[in-house]
C-alpha cells in the first residue's frame, strides 16, 4: 500500500516531484543541441539534402500524412539552416521553450516528408526533442537563466529525468527483444552478411569472415541491448555500463554505415547518470589542470523542503498525459503481434518499433499495368519514378508497393487509358535468402488500400533458413 502523508500525499508524488540537481538535464540540452547543429550541417555539406530531398521526382507518404506539403529547393535546404541554428538556440537555452518547439516540429516534419528517409535514430531524436519541450532545462547554464534571474532554479522534478530515461530504456530493451529470433541467435543474420562485406578493414578484417565472430556479435548484440539499461540504472556499476556503451557504439560505428546513431546512444545515455555529474566532472577537470577546489557539493533540495501535499489539477493531468505517451511508446513496438508472421517479412508493424539491425532485405519490382478491356499490358520499371535509394527501400516494403502502383495507376488513366490494373512482379531475398515472389502477381493492386489491416496480397515468408550471401550494406533501419 502507497505510504500516504498529510494531506493526502502518496509516495508516489514525492518520487516524481523529488527536487533534483538541474546539471545533468542542462548538460543533455547542451549536447542533444550540439548533435541536432552537427547533423544539420553534415547533411547540407555532403549534399544530402539534394540527394534525398531535391532529386526526387515521387514522395512516399506516411500512411494519414499525405497532407504534408514537400518543399522545393531552395526552401528545403533553408530548413536545414534552420534546423542548425535551432540547435545551437537549444544548447546554449536560448529562446528555449520557443526554439525547442521549433526544433521539434521542424525536424519531424524532415523526416515525415518521405518514408524512404526513416531511419530509428531520426525517430528516437524527434521523440526527444517532442519531450524536451516539457521538460524546462534552460532554467541553468543557459542564456534565458543568465537574462533572466527569476527564471533561474537549481533543482527540477525527477519526472524530467525520469521521462528522458524510460523513452532510452524502451529503445534498448525493445532493440534486444527484436533480436530474440532463430535468424539472429541461431544463424548469426544478418551479421554475418553484414560482417563478411568489411573484410577489407585494417587488423580486424581477415577476422570478419570468421563464423564464430559472428555468432559471438550476434549474441554480444542480444545481451547488449536486453541487459545495458539494468546496469545503467546502478549506480555503482554505471561508470562500467557506460564505458561498455562507449566501446559498443564506437565499434558499430566503424563496422556499419549507421550515421550518427552511435553519437545519439551514447547522448542519450547520459541521462541514467546522478543529477549532479557535470558538477564533478568540471571538478575533476580543474583538478587535471592544476585548479584543485575540492569536490563539489550536489545541489540538494533545503533541509526540511517537503514536496506539494496536494498535487494540482495541472499536475494529474501532466501525469496522466505522461501515463498514456509510456503506454503508447510500449504498445507500437508489439503492434507487429497482431499480424502475426514474420515482420521482417511482411513489414507491417517495422517502422517505430525499434528493430535495430534485424534485417537485410533485397528485392526488385517491376510492375506490370494491364488494360482490362483489350488485356494490353505495359511493363514499369520503377526506375522512372524513383531515386536509387527510394527504389531500394519501396521494393522490400508492401505499402511503398501499393503507393507507388497507385501513381502509376493515375498515370496512366491520366493519359486516357482508362481505368487499368497494376501489378506487381516482386521478389526479394530476407537475411540471405534464396529471392522469393513477396507480391501475389494476380492482385490489383490500384484497387487495394492502404491502412492498419492486415495485406492480404503480401505473400508468406519462406521457411527456408537463411543462408550466407554478400551484401550490398544498405543503410540499416
Amino acid at each position: 500500500m502507497t505510504k500516504q502523508g498529510p494531506g493526502g500525499r502518496s509516495g508516489l508524488w514525492e518520487w516524481l516531484l523529488a527536487p533534483k540537481d538541474i546539471a545533468a538535464l542542462a548538460a543533455f540540452r547542451v549536447a542533444f543541441g550540439l548533435m541536432i547543429t552537427v547533423s544539420a550541417v553534415r547533411f547540407l555539406a555532403y549534399g544530402w539534402v539534394d540527394e534525398l530531398f531535391v532529386r526526387a521526382k515521387f514522395r512516399f507518404s506516411y500512411w494519414g500524412f499525405s497532407w504534408i506539403p514537400v518543399l522545393p529547393a531552395p526552401w528545403i535546404h533553408g530548413v536545414f539552416a534552420v534546423l542548425a541554428v535551432l540547435g545551437l538556440c537549444v544548447a546554449a537555452g536560448f529562446c528555449y521553450r520557443v526554439a525547442v518547439v521549433l526544433l521539434f516540429v521542424t525536424f519531424t516534419y524532415v523526416q515525415l516528408v518521405d518514408v524512404t528517409n526513416y531511419l530509428n535514430h531520426y525517430y528516437l531524436v524527434s521523440l526527444l526533442a517532442g519531450l524536451l519541450c516539457f521538460v524546462p532545462a534552460h532554467r541553468a547554464f543557459s542564456v534565458d537563466a543568465w537574462r533572466n534571474s527569476a527564471l533561474r532554479r537549481d533543482v527540477l522534478p525527477a519526472w524530467c529525468t525520469y521521462l528522458l530515461r524510460f523513452q532510452v530504456a524502451v529503445v534498448y530493451v525493445f532493440a534486444g527483444l527484436a533480436k530474440l529470433t532463430s535468424d539472429w541467435l541461431l544463424h548469426a543474420q544478418p551479421l554475418s552478411i553484414w560482417l563478411s562485406a568489411r573484410t577489407s578493414l585494417p587488423l580486424a578484417g581477415p577476422l570478419l569472415d570468421q563464423r564464430w565472430v559472428a555468432y559471438a556479435a550476434a549474441w554480444a548484440g542480444f545481451l547488449f541491448d536486453t541487459a545495458i539499461v539494468v546496469f545503467l540504472l546502478n549506480r555503482r556499476l554505471r561508470p562500467w555500463a557506460y564505458g561498455v556503451v562507449l566501446g559498443f557504439h564506437a565499434a558499430t560505428s566503424m563496422l556499419f554505415p549507421i550515421g550518427m546513431f552511435p553519437v545519439i546512444m551514447v547522448i542519450s545515455a547520459l541521462v541514467f547518470f546522478g543529477p549532479s555529474w557535470p558538477r564533478w566532472g568540471w571538478a575533476r577537470l580543474q583538478r587535471l589542470f592544476g585548479r584543485p577546489n575540492g569536490p563539489p557539493e550536489p545541489v540538494l533540495p533545503v533541509s526540511g523542503s517537503r514536496v506539494p501535499i496536494a498535487p494540482s489539477r495541472k499536475a494529474r493531468w501532466a501525469l496522466g498525459a505522461a501515463v498514456a505517451y509510456g503506454l503508447l511508446q510500449l504498445l507500437l513496438p508489439l503492434r507487429t503481434h497482431l499480424y502475426g508472421g514474420n515482420v521482417s517479412w511482411h513489414e507491417q508493424g517495422m517502422r517505430f518499433s525499434w528493430r535495430v539491425m534485424t534485417r537485410e532485405k533485397n528485392g526488385s519490382v517491376t510492375f506490370v499495368v494491364r488494360d482490362p478491356d483489350t488485356g494490353r499490358e505495359w511493363h514499369v520499371p520503377p526506375s522512372q519514378y524513383l531515386t536509387r535509394l527510394q527504389e531500394r527501400e519501396m521494393s522490400v516494403q508492401p505499402d511503398l508497393i501499393l503507393q507507388l502502383a497507385h501513381r502509376i495507376a493515375r498515370d496512366f488513366e491520366a493519359k486516357g487509358r482508362g481505368r487499368v490494373e497494376v501489378h506487381a512482379d516482386a521478389r526479394v531475398s530476407l537475411n540471405g535468402r534464396p529471392s522469393e515472389r513477396f507480391v501475389d502477381p494476380e492482385a490489383d493492386l490500384a484497387r487495394e488500400e492502404d491502412g492498419l489491416s492486415p495485406k492480404g496480397w503480401v505473400l508468406p515468408p519462406p521457411s527456408s533458413p537463411p543462408v550466407r550471401l554478400n551484401s550490398t550494406m544498405s543503410w540499416i533501419r
